[in-house]
């Protein structure tokens, strides 16, 4: 009898301690919008949304923020206990960008170098540094990496004043584009920024290729537009706004809206060719790179799922925001993919992360 006791209270020992444990777990899942040195960090979902232009049912706040947070009040106060302190929120600042597309080793020591879930996997997601990544097969980060401006095209050069980074651009008809992605993420400055941007992967490194994701109400900083215009935007709401939308570019430029990228397709030939002339010439799964025949130089960066936090389509699409909204949980995008030679106008979840491409004023 005695013998029973002993063996039934090592039972319950060691099924208590597996709940402390998944409860630690599930508290290093509560938070993905701050990039984070810890690498502990594991996203539990697994669901697989691909498609980025369906309108899905608002599961968050009204700035389109995800709520991934464990299920109980439980769960949480057990797992701030365990929450690993040595995390540290990564700084943009540490960065500077001389040349398109080149990556720099970060200045700080301390600073993780790239995951290694950026290598060549299959098609189904794989944990990643704090997030969840699906990649092509046989495709690798290192063609991006690779991948050049059009040495053909002469590129003029835009420092943005609030951070120092430079970035190429390029005059194409009567307007003038940034010719990469825009990388700004001081959510001190512009509080909109705050939870709703990202690096592919979480990985900073790769936001000196790409980019950063942002959705569509820090794309159009809707913070600033409430204060000062009184307009109050973002998932789940519509809202008249002004004909020229500053949003994130910096001082001098601006969001583009469906006219202007209207324009820039009318400009480059029309939308029956404007994928094949605004790709990139290499970076694009299966045979899917373009010409660049204008600078453009459209780089697959993919997009962030505001319902999952996973990462997709890199190597298969590009995505840029417009300013212009398509309703309360959904506003237009330029869709840019590696199957064929069209650009496309398209609409989708305010709360995804896109990239974000700035026009001169």
């Amino acid at each position: 009898m005695k013998k029973i006791f002993v063996a039934l209270s090592m039972v319950a020992f060691l099924a208590a301690c597996g709940d402390d444990s998944s409860s630690a777990s599930a508290g290093q899942n509560d938070d993905l919008g701050i990039e984070s040195s810890s690498s502990s960090v594991t996203l539990q979902s697994s669901s697989s949304v691909r498609s980025s232009s369906s309108a899905e049912p608002a599961l968050s706040s009204a700035e389109g923020v995800e709520d991934l947070s464990s299920s109980s009040e439980k769960e949480k106060s057990s797992s701030s206990k365990n929450e690993d302190s040595s995390s540290s929120v990564k700084s943009e600042s540490s960065y500077s960008v001389t040349s398109s597309y080149s990556v720099e080793e970060p200045k700080s020591s301390s600073s993780e170098p790239e995951s290694s879930s950026s290598s060549s996997v299959g098609s189904e997601p794989v944990e990643g540094s704090s997030s969840s990544l699906v990649i092509p097969d046989g495709w690798s980060w290192d063609v991006l990496k690779e991948a050049r401006l059009n040495p053909d095209v002469t590129y003029g050069t835009m420092t943005d004043s609030r951070d120092g980074k430079v970035y190429r651009t390029v005059k194409i008809g009567d307007q003038t584009w940034m010719a990469e992605n825009l990388n700004y993420a001081d959510s001190a400055k512009t509080p909109s920024l705050k939870g709703k941007s990202w690096c592919f992967g979480n990985d900073s490194l790769k936001c000196k290729v790409t980019g950063r994701f942002y959705t569509w109400a820090a794309a159009i900083d809707s913070a600033k537009l409430y204060t000062d215009k009184s307009i109050d935007c973002g998932y789940g709401k519509t809202s008249t706004l002004p004909d020229t939308v500053y949003g994130i570019c910096p001082p001098g430029w601006h969001l583009p809206n469906n006219t202007e990228w209207n324009a820039l397709f009318t400009a480059v030939g029309g939308q029956s060719t404007a994928g094949k002339v605004l790709k990139s010439q290499s970076g694009w799964v299966s045979h899917g790179n373009g010409t660049d025949a204008f600078g453009f130089s459209a780089l697959p960066a993919g997009f962030r799922n505001n319902y999952n936090g996973y990462f997709y389509d890199v190597g298969n699409f590009a995505y840029f925001w417009s300013s212009t909204e398509s309703s309360s949980y959904n506003a237009y995008f330029i869709d840019l993919n590696y199957y064929n030679e069209d650009g496309y106008l398209n609409y989708g979840d305010k709360g995804y992360g896109y990239s974000v491409r700035c026009l001169k004023d």
